[in-house]
């Protein structure tokens, strides 16, 4: 089963990701599928290759305007 991780944000060549349990791990910049910027989730397959999750990454895009309408009205 793949690992998922998501963009937390980028340091230098660096993206520094978060799991599923808060840990975070530096991911060189130059290894991220091509479209990878903040707050995409990638999956790591056991082999180790990194591809993008496009539907988990809009659905928590979708969850988190919703919060922010919530939170903050329309």
């Amino acid at each position: 089963m793949a690992k998922k991780l998501v963009i937390d944000r980028f340091e230098g060549k660096y993206a520094i990701c978060e799991d599923g349990e808060q840990k975070y791990f530096a991911i060189e910049c130059a290894e991220l599928p091509a479209g990878a910027k903040e707050g995409c989730v990638l999956l790591i397959s056991e082999e180790g290759e990194l591809t993008l999750d496009a539907e988990e990454t809009e659905r928590r895009r979708r969850l988190m305007a919703e919060k922010q309408r919530r939170a903050f009205g329309d």
